[in-house]
């Protein structure tokens, strides 16, 4: 029992690493070459622990990807920052759900897609499920909850997201899936 607990705990700790890493580069990355969409590629190593090591540690990494969210957007103000903190102006307790409930989310879609599948194709969508997960349960929420702010203006803001950003995550999470899993899985055993 204790060595599973420790190797659950070792497995958390190089994944949350990974998303770190991830997260530092992308943000320097995105902010000095003049990309035209800034995709999120955190959430692909959430993905991957869901499929390989199952929900309860994705759901843990989702988690945690969720707290880089709120300490990001409280640190770094961009008009988009209360959607995600409740510590700056404009943020409540639905920036918490917004940045905590679809992270957690991206740490089990994937798992059941994969499992109900189990082949190639089934790591494909399930790349592209976790990525959606986010997308989806971001914007919903939102819409529906921040949809006030900015006197209605949001709506064009989530199209122009939900257009270029969603389906180039998409594309990227379900790729590196389809790479990643069957090298991990090797690794695995």
């Amino acid at each position: 029992m204790k060595n599973t607990r420790s190797s659950q705990v070792a497995t958390v700790a190089m994944f949350f690493a990974a998303m770190l890493v991830i997260h530092l580069l992308t943000s320097v990355l995105f902010n000095i070459l003049p990309f035209p969409i800034k995709p999120t590629i955190v959430h692909i190593p959430v993905i991957i622990a869901s499929i390989i090591y199952g929900p309860r540690i994705g759901a843990m990494l989702g988690g945690l990807m969720g707290v880089i969210s709120i300490v990001t957007n409280t640190i770094v103000l961009l008009p988009t920052s209360y959607l995600f903190s409740p510590f700056v102006e404009n943020g409540n307790l639905y920036s918490l759900v917004i940045a905590m409930l679809p992270r957690i989310l991206i740490g089990v879609t994937p798992y059941y897609v994969y499992k109900i599948m189990n082949n190639k194709p089934g790591l494909i969508l399930a790349g592209a499920v976790g990525s959606m997960t986010n997308t989806v349960f971001v914007l919903s929420g939102i819409f529906l909850l921040f949809s006030s702010v900015y006197n209605g203006d949001i709506k064009l803001m989530l199209a122009g997201i939900l257009g270029t950003n969603a389906i180039a995550e998409m594309i990227i999470s379900a790729t590196l899936t389809l790479a990643i899993i069957p090298v991990m899985e090797k690794l695995k055993k």
